[in-house]
C-alpha cells in the first residue's frame, strides 16, 4: 500500500508540474471541460484544434507527420516513409503541359456525363452523385493511370461500394477506441469487413497496375514510346518509367501510390461536383450568371472547352471555390506533433495531436461577417476576400497541398461547362442532412432535378 501511494503522489506531482509547465505556453482551454476527463467527451485524446488560417499553416510546415489515425488506413493506402523524396519525384506527372494533354479526355467524359445523365431528365430529383462517382472513377483511371475501365461498370460499380464502406470501418474504428489496439481489432468482424473491402480495391489497383506495366514492356520491348493516347506521361507512366528504370519505387509502393491516386483523384472530385450542383441549383441568379458566361464564351457552340476557355471561366470558378469553401470535402486534418510549435500567440507542446478544422479556418473572422453565406461574388474582388492567403484550405496548405490541385480545377470546370450548357439544375441546400467519414458526405437531401435547356 505505501509503494502505492508514494506512485499516486509521484505522478500527481508529475501531472501538476506539467500541467504548469504547459499552460503557460499553450491557448486557454476551451471552456466546459469536467473535472478529471477534461474535454474526452468531446473530443478524444489529448489534443489540439486549431482554426486560425495562419497558425494552421505553421503547424502544417512544422511536421509534416499524420496523426496515428491515419495508420489505420495503411492496410488499403499503404505508407511512403520517405514522403519529401517521392513528391519531388513525382511532381512533373502533374505539369501543367501533362495537365493540358488530357483536356480531350476532360472534354469527352464530360460529354458522356451528360449523355447518362438525359435519362434523368424531366423526372424529378434523383441522386446525381451516383453520376458524379461514375465518371470521376472513369476519368481518374483514363487520365493520371492511362487505362480504361469505362465500359468496365461491374468493377467500376465494386469499387465504389467498397471505398465508401472502407470509409466507413476508418471512422467506426476510430469512434471505438478499444479497436485502437490492433491486437483487439484483428479478432473483430469489423476487421474482417476490412479484409473484404480490401479484396475489391486491391484487385482495382492490380489490375490497373497489371495492364498499364504490361503495355508499357510491350513497348519498351517494341522501341516504342509508352503511351496513353495523350502527348505526355501520365501519372502511372512516370512511376513505371521510375520504377524500372530507375528502381526508384518497387511494385508495392507504386500500387500504393496507384490507391492513393485512384481514391484521392476521384472521390474528392466527385464530391466537389455533387456539392457545387446542388448549390448551383439552390441559387437561380448564381446559376443565371453562370449561363451568361457560357454564353459569352461558347454562344450557342456545343464544342470542346478549351484550354483558352478555361482561363475565361471566372465565375464559375468562383462558384466552385465557395461551394469549397462553404462544404470543404476534407473538413479536418490532423498531424502529430514531434517537437513543440510556436504558433502566434501560443506554443504547442510536443508530443499530441493536432487538429486543424478547415471548415473553421473557412468560417474565420477574417471571412467577414457574411462567412456563413454562400457569396461566390466574393472571390471576384481580391479587396472582399481574406487578406491571408491561408484562409483558403480546400486543397490542405503547406508543404503537403494537395498534388492534384490544378488538375482538379481543370477537370471540374470542364465537366461543369458542359453540363451547364445542356441542363438547368433545381435543387434545395438547406435539406441536406451531411456526415463526416473521412470526408464531408450528404446522409439525405442533395438530390437535384434537371430540365434540358
Amino acid at each position: 500500500m505505501l509503494v502505492l501511494g508514494l506512485s499516486v503522489i509521484a505522478f500527481a506531482l508529475y501531472w501538476t508540474w506539467r500541467w504548469r509547465v504547459t499552460s503557460r505556453l499553450e491557448p486557454p482551454a476551451y471552456p466546459g471541460g469536467i473535472p478529471f476527463i477534461g474535454h474526452a467527451h468531446l473530443l478524444i485524446g489529448d489534443s489540439i484544434v486549431v482554426t486560425d488560417p495562419d497558425d494552421c499553416l505553421t503547424v502544417s510546415n512544422a511536421c509534416l507527420q499524420k496523426d496515428n489515425f491515419y495508420n489505420f488506413a495503411k492496410p488499403w493506402l499503404g505508407e511512403v516513409p520517405i514522403w519529401k523524396h517521392h513528391r519531388k519525384l513525382l511532381n512533373p506527372a502533374f505539369s501543367q503541359l501533362v495537365l493540358d494533354g488530357f483536356q480531350g479526355v476532360f472534354n469527352s467524359q464530360s460529354r458522356r456525363l451528360v449523355r447518362d445523365m438525359a435519362a434523368e431528365v424531366g423526372k424529378g430529383p434523383f441522386d446525381h452523385w451516383a453520376y458524379t462517382r461514375r465518371n470521376a472513377l472513369e476519368t481518374i483511371c483514363l487520365t493520371a493511370l492511362g487505362v480504361d475501365f469505362c465500359e468496365n461498370s461491374v468493377l467500376n460499380s465494386q469499387y465504389e461500394h467498397a471505398a465508401e464502406q472502407m470509409f466507413n470501418v476508418l471512422v467506426e474504428r476510430f469512434q471505438k477506441f478499444w479497436l485502437h489496439s490492433d491486437f483487439i481489432y484483428n479478432w473483430s468482424s469489423l476487421k474482417k469487413k476490412q479484409e473484404r473491402c480490401l479484396e475489391i480495391l486491391h484487385n482495382m489497383s492490380n489490375t490497373v497496375l497489371k495492364t498499364r506495366k504490361a503495355s508499357y514492356l510491350n513497348n519498351k520491348k517494341n522501341g516504342l514510346e509508352a503511351s496513353t493516347g495523350t502527348k505526355f506521361k501520365a501519372f502511372l507512366d512516370l512511376l513505371l518509367e521510375l520504377s524500372i528504370e530507375k528502381g526508384a519505387f518497387n511494385d508495392l509502393e507504386i500500387r500504393e501510390q496507384v490507391d492513393t491516386m485512384i481514391v484521392g483523384g476521384h472521390d474528392t472530385s466527385a464530391n466537389v461536383l455533387m456539392f457545387t450542383l446542388v448549390m448551383i441549383g439552390s441559387y437561380p441568379k448564381v446559376q443565371e450568371r453562370i449561363i451568361e458566361e457560357l454564353h459569352d464564351i461558347f454562344g450557342n457552340d456545343d464544342r470542346d472547352v478549351t484550354k483558352q476557355d478555361l482561363s475565361q471561366l471566372i465565375y464559375l470558378e468562383a462558384v466552385l471555390k465557395e461551394t469549397m469553401r462553404v462544404y470543404p470535402i476534407v473538413p479536418v486534418t490532423a498531424r502529430w506533433l514531434d517537437r513543440n510549435v510556436k504558433l502566434k500567440n501560443y506554443t504547442l507542446t510536443a508530443g499530441r495531436t493536432c487538429f486543424m478544422f478547415v471548415y473553421g479556418v473557412h468560417r474565420h473572422a477574417m471571412w467577414g461577417a457574411d462567412a456563413e453565406e454562400f457569396k461566390p461574388e466574393r472571390w471576384l474582388d481580391p479587396a472582399t476576400l481574406p487578406h491571408s492567403p491561408n484562409a483558403f484550405a480546400a486543397f490542405n496548405m503547406g508543404r503537403r497541398i494537395c498534388i492534384g490541385k490544378t488538375y482538379a480545377y481543370l477537370s471540374m470546370k470542364t465537366t461543369l461547362a458542359h453540363l451547364l450548357r445542356h441542363y438547368r439544375v433545381q435543387a434545395d441546400h438547406s435539406k441536406m442532412v451531411l456526415k463526416l467519414d473521412v470526408m464531408l458526405k450528404p446522409e439525405c437531401g442533395h438530390f437535384i432535378s434537371i430540365e434540358k435547356r
